[in-house]
């Protein structure tokens, strides 16, 4: 069911839709998007396919035409991916103060959102549909080398509270160094470093293996880590979030996404 390659008598299917179940054409493509249509025996959520009159277009029995609830992804970003801020896709324009990726020309983080990477054990239980994909949304900016979860979200209300509150919610980070740290370079670490000429405030840092640091820590500006651990010795290897808020990124394996379930607060 292409433009290109359809019958002289195909109509939009959600046209067809309408006709056939004697609904609205609101409401057909309700229903569509939904994932409640299937033509010969196949899911299709684009009100825009073309079928033709020979087709077998059929309408799932629990089918519901009420309109779909924005959602918000969870996604575990590789590194060498591009997660910036502002709207990702479909974009017209980019948030203020939004940035682009030290990688210029790295690929969007986005793209790994699709039905195929989502989260098989995702306790979640949303079906997953086209359209959970379509006008995203990131306050949670993660440098391209950098590994770890990113928030993408559809939810106008997520969106503002990310938006107004990610200064204030504590990130946390695990840190994998080289080098020998300095002499009271942990308790430096923790408090009486500064960035870009302005003192840092108390933050958690600590040991969690001989090559790893976890840092908590609020406000986090692009290249602060890096430089705090060059100013104690050391080196940083990767960088990966596991923690925004009270939100974790748990057992979501790199590359794949779940669903934020509706009790869980960042």
């Amino acid at each position: 069911m292409t433009e290109s390659s359809h019958p002289t008598d195909a109509v939009r299917l959600s046209k067809r839709v309408a006709q056939q179940f004697q609904c609205s054409r609101t409401t057909a493509e309700q229903y569509i998007e939904g994932g409640w249509v299937s033509v010969d025996g196949q899911v299709v959520e684009l009100p825009g396919a073309r079928v033709a009159s020979a087709q077998s277009v059929v309408l799932a029995p629990d089918a519901n035409p009420m309109e779909l609830t924005p959602v918000t992804l969870l996604l575990h970003k590789p590194p060498g991916y591009e997660a910036g801020l502002g709207l990702v896709t479909g974009a017209t324009h980019r948030a203020p103060g939004a940035h682009g990726s030290r990688s210029q020309g790295a690929p969007q983080a986005v793209a790994l959102l699709n039905a195929q990477s989502h989260l098989p054990e995702d306790a979640a239980g949303t079906r997953v549909l086209l359209r959970h994909f379509k006008q995203l949304e990131c306050f949670t900016p993660l440098p391209t080398e950098a590994s770890g979860l990113v928030v993408y979200t559809q939810d106008r209300r997520m969106a503002r509270k990310l938006q107004e509150d990610i200064e204030t919610l504590e990130q946390e980070c695990i840190v994998e160094v080289a080098g020998q740290i300095a002499d009271g370079g942990l308790q430096k670490l923790c408090h009486g470093l500064s960035f870009n000429g302005r003192p840092l405030p108390p933050i958690k840092v600590s040991w969690q293996s001989e090559t790893r640091l976890r840092f908590a820590l609020k406000g986090i500006r692009p290249g602060q880590i890096p430089a705090m651990c060059e100013a104690v010795g050391l080196s940083v290897r990767a960088i990966k979030r596991i923690r925004i808020g009270r939100v974790p990124l748990a057992k979501v394996p790199q590359g794949q996404w779940r669903y934020l379930q509706p009790w869980e607060r960042f």
